[in-house]
């Protein structure tokens, strides 16, 4: 293990042509040859979980690089109540979660994804007594996990308040789960994810620390596996070990395919883990001096890709390939200085972006975990950015989005600013950019695509 230093298309069917016409055999060559735009934001950090937007061939998507509250801003719509939750696109929607602000009503939202028109703001679950957010409430909300969205189905995640099933087309309940528990002391914040028929829920609490999945068609639980790792934090001195605080995180895990294999890389407070998907059974644990991790991990090319949590702020470098406590062994590298503690990692071409809580994005090489530069950009960092268009756009908390050209070498192409700040990360879908801030939903699209 090394310690690194940071210095300052489609399918053939034969049945289908047409021999005398060859009409629908032309159609097909047509579609296989045609460039497309690949659409839809179904889950928090985009389709593949790493904040990618997809595109095909070497065509630029067509997003925005420039905005403001009266230039490229195809409609703006304000949201009710509060939440954190990214937006998730599909079939002509965007979803997202929100709550009031006591946490007493959780509603699922719907709008147009052309005129911004809410559709549906359904309540879905309440609660006469709900936890307090405690000092929590500078950071999170009650609706913070984002949802997740399939054809005829989205899927709406509130922590322990509840989970549930709706339809896309009516917004009325398929199912619903509030049986799932979890004191999740200053609010949940880790979003479901979907893998084949499941549902996979993280609850990392202060009393009870756990992963579960779900029938995604029932919402009947399939698996639960509980955080393996011993805790010895009861006679730590303190109020934060006393409360809870010590056990807790925050992170949405990610499926990766591992050697042709998938696996769910889960980061925990104190460790994190791999699970085989399908089962809950656990693979392998790093073990670490952390809690409250909330970035989303990043795999690539045999590397796993972690933040350890609030503390310590560390990013490791993690072989996914190893069986138990692979701490000792797995660890490829570690990187401890201007590391985001909210906002996810973005990995492109070989180099890291980290954006910390105050102010600094790093790049570094990820098979070394040198940094290549670290500066200065301005604003904190809590929802994560995203790639397309061979830019890098970052949202800060004061509602300023900076466009940064990856490379080598530190170079600002853009600096756009909304009236409220971000907590939510971005989601794309086509030429569009849907952005969520404190208190509005935009789409963001350049003038010549918005007539």
């Amino acid at each position: 293990m090394t310690e690194v230093k940071s210095p300052s298309l489609g399918s053939y069917d034969p049945s289908c042509v047409d021999f005398n016409g060859l009409s629908c055999a032309l159609l097909l060559i047509l579609t296989l040859t045609l460039p497309t735009v690949r659409a839809d934001w179904p889950e928090f950090r985009g389709p593949r979980g790493d904040g990618h937007v997809p595109a095909s061939g070497d065509k630029p998507i067509g997003l925005p690089l420039t905005w403001s509250e009266t230039n490229n801003i195809k409609w703006k719509t304000e949201i009710p109540h509060r939440g954190w939750s990214t937006p998730v696109v599909k079939g002509g929607q965007v979803w997202l979660t929100t709550a009031t602000v006591e946490g007493n009503d959780y509603f699922a939202t719907c709008l147009d994804k052309e005129t911004g028109k809410i559709l549906f703001n359904e309540k879905v679950f309440h609660t006469d007594n709900p936890e307090p957010l405690g000092n929590g409430a500078s950071m999170n909300c009650y609706a913070t996990p984002s949802p997740v969205i399939e054809p005829g189905r989205v899927y709406v995640h509130f922590g322990s308040a509840g989970t549930a099933c709706l339809d896309t087309k009516t917004a009325k309940v398929i199912w619903k789960r509030t049986d799932l528990p979890c004191r999740h002391y200053r609010g949940p914040s880790a979003s479901p994810v979907v893998f084949e028929n499941l549902l996979i829920l993280t609850f990392d609490g202060a009393d009870l620390q756990y992963t579960a999945a779900l029938d995604k068609k029932t919402g009947k639980t399939v698996w639960k596996t509980d955080r393996s790792v011993v805790w010895n934090d009861e006679n730590v001195p303190g109020p934060m070990a006393k409360d809870g605080d010590l056990r807790k995180s925050h992170g949405t895990p990610l499926i990766a395919n591992v050697g042709g294999k998938s696996q769910l890389i889960s980061v925990g407070a104190k460790a994190s883990y791999g699970y085989e998907p399908r089962s809950g059974k656990e693979l392998w644990r790093v073990e670490y001096n952390d809690w409250s991790s909330a970035p989303r991990p990043l795999y690539e090319n045999g590397l796993a890709y972690i933040v350890t949590g609030l503390r310590t702020k560390e990013l490791w470098a993690v072989k996914p390939d190893g069986q138990g406590n692979v701490t000792d062994t797995h660890v490829a590298w570690k990187l401890a200085t201007h590391i985001g503690k909210y906002s996810s990692p973005l990995l492109v071409d070989g180099l890291i972006y980290t954006a910390a809580e105050e102010s600094f994005v790093t790049c570094l090489e990820a098979t070394t975990g040198t940094v290549v530069w670290t500066e200065r950009i301005g604003g904190k960092y809590a929802g994560s950015p995203i790639y397309a268009d061979g830019r890098l756009y970052f949202p800060s908390q004061d509602g300023v989005m900076t466009v940064l050209k990856p490379g080598r070498t530190f170079e600002v192409l853009a600096k756009n600013t909304l009236d409220a700040g971000f907590m939510a990360s971005p989601a794309a879908d086509g030429k569009a950019l849907y952005l969520r801030t404190k208190t509005h939903l935009y789409r963001v699209e350049s003038a010549s695509d918005t007539k």
